[in-house]
């Protein structure tokens, strides 16, 4: 499960708003706020999202395979 919390606290670093990422990988706004509610995105968004928001390998793998998410 996807640390939420984390993401959105990068995307807010980054001056970014959700419906922008929804945009860039294209998919709807309520896409992904489903998506980030249930904390599941595919290899490919996550991917995506890494480079975007320009995550580290490090801090990729602790916000897309968080085991304990608070």
């Amino acid at each position: 499960m996807i640390d939420t919390a984390r993401l959105r606290g990068i995307i807010a670093e980054r001056k970014m708003s959700q419906a922008e990422i929804a945009r860039y990988l294209g998919i709807t706004q309520k896409t992904f706020y489903s998506k980030m509610a249930r904390g599941i995105f595919d290899s490919n968004e996550m991917y995506q999202m890494k480079d975007l928001l320009n995550i580290s390998n490090e801090d990729a793998c602790n916000i897309f395979f968080a085991h304990d998410v608070t």
